[in-house]
């Protein structure tokens, strides 16, 4: 099957190919930096990077751009509220999205790029669309002129036939049905930052900033651009008449968006007191492999409705697979190879990439691994499973986690924004096998007690213990 992707501009599900070599040009929307990212936000970079994994593992090479938006109206008034530069209110939230990217395993693209440090190519791609008759001005800000474009609409599909011309927006964001001209360069006012530039001292609007910055990059066509659905209309739209009026060329070839992500089916809001950021969940004392799980499980096109008992589902799941990983390697198995398990791996990763391939199906793919794990309990319970087919096992289990990366545990000590606990001291492999031998013989001996503390122990230092027909198998919590 050839990879798929739905696109958002026609409305199809369209076969997948670069426009050029074996390098994809993505464009994904990144922060605003204005405060703590909250986990609808993350349902959507957790999208991106399982689209980013996905192609890699598809054999493309990447020159994905992310941006960052360290200026806009939210980050002026809340940094005037605190008193602090933009620079200096923008750097602490900006730390903190990396961070907690890190935490939730998502790779970094190759190349950021803050707002604030592309002005010049903001202010080449304004003067271009001046001279092309696509801006006018009115008390000292530069809009751009919608009626000029006849083809906008098209990727929100919204009909803007009717709409009076001339009307004009300075905020960033407005109606899904209002079609204004919109700014490119605000007038400076007051004591914002502000820019020189030849057609006045003033800041960039927010639409400008993706698009000078894209075509900075990834040139005047790029092959994927995505983002979540509520960025549809006003900002992509926008991005399109922007930078389509400049170059007379497609600005995406694909256009990919994630539905929104909702809190035990009501829409996240602080004042129904359940919005969440990662740091909140993580202080409750949830994994980020469980929230990175839950995120990625439901694929991008439907709303996912986030719970807690969810969330505790997928640690558990996560557990099961771990549980399976350790059995595999651990299990004293017979010698050969079962051609028959050899041939049901082979089916296995075959669905799991049909599903992936099928526009990020990761319910089809995770559905293709769960079935897979289950068969090779029931086959390692029957004997039929042999030591060769571990490497059957672990190459399934490579490839699901070379995507859902939720396999090792997070060290306690790394996550952002937690108080860290005391911790255990480490424990070394022989010292616990010795551990396991004095308990295996104490219950030889009828030494129940002290086989119980043993296991209590051991489980204060964070190692586990299982009791299986092939002995006693260990791992760390």
């Amino acid at each position: 099957m050839s990879l798929r992707f739905y696109n958002t501009l026609t409305q199809e599900l369209e076969v997948f190919t670069p426009l050029a070599g074996n390098t994809v040009r993505m464009y994904t929307c990144g922060p605003t930096v204005y405060n703590f990212v909250h986990i609808g936000n993350f349902r959507t970079f957790t999208f991106q990077d399982i689209l980013r994994r996905w192609l890699r593992y598809r054999g493309y090479k990447l020159d994905h751009v992310m941006n960052v938006t360290d200026v806009d109206d939210k980050i002026i008034i809340n940094a005037a509220k605190e008193n602090k530069s933009i620079e200096d209110y923008t750097a602490i939230y900006t730390k903190a999205f990396f961070e907690d990217a890190a935490a939730l395993r998502l790779q970094q693209p190759e190349h950021v790029a803050p707002a604030t440090k592309h002005i010049p190519e903001m202010v080449k791609a304004i003067e271009e669309l001046a001279a092309k008759g696509f801006t006018y001005t009115n008390e000292g800000s530069t809009y751009y002129r919608i009626a000029s474009f006849p083809a906008y609409g098209k990727l929100s599909h919204n009909d803007f036939s009717g709409m009076r011309s001339g009307v004009r927006v300075d905020v960033d964001e407005y109606d899904k049905a209002d079609a204004r001209d919109f700014v490119l360069w605000k007038a400076h006012r007051n004591n914002e930052i502000s820019w020189d530039t030849p057609f006045g001292k003033g800041r960039p609007g927010w639409h400008i900033e993706c698009s000078a910055m894209a075509m900075s990059y990834l040139g005047e066509t790029l092959d994927i651009h995505a983002g979540g659905v509520d960025l549809i209309f006003p900002h992509h739209e926008n991005e399109i008449a922007q930078s389509e009026a400049i170059t007379g060329k497609p600005f995406a070839r694909h256009w990919l968006h994630s539905e929104h992500l909702q809190i035990e089916s009501q829409k996240m809001s602080k004042s129904l007191g359940n919005f969440y950021t990662l740091r909140d969940l993580l202080e409750m004392g949830y994994q980020p492999e469980a929230i990175r799980y839950l995120l990625a499980s439901v694929p991008y096109r439907k709303k996912l409705n986030f719970t807690f008992e969810g969330l505790k589902a997928a640690a558990k799941t996560i557990e099961r697979l771990r549980d399976f990983e350790l059995r595999v390697s651990s299990t004293k198995l017979p010698a050969g190879r079962n051609q028959a398990v050899a041939e049901r791996t082979a089916e296995a990763i075959r669905q799991f990439e049909a599903g992936m391939d099928d526009d990020l199906n990761t319910a089809e793919a995770l559905a293709a691994i769960f079935e897979y794990v289950r068969a090779m309990n029931t086959t390692i319970d029957e004997g039929y499973f042999q030591e060769e087919n571990r490497w059957d096992a672990a190459r399934v289990l490579e490839i699901f986690d070379c995507v859902f990366d939720v396999l090792e545990a997070t060290d306690p000590a790394k996550l952002p924004g937690v108080q860290a606990q005391p911790t255990a001291p480490a424990i070394g492999d022989a010292e616990i096998e010795a551990y396991i031998e004095e308990r295996t013989q104490a219950k030889k001996s009828r030494s129940f007690a002290r086989a119980d503390e043993i296991r209590a122990l051991l489980l204060e230092k964070g190692i586990v213990l299982e009791d299986t027909k092939e002995g006693v198998r260990w791992k760390r919590k």
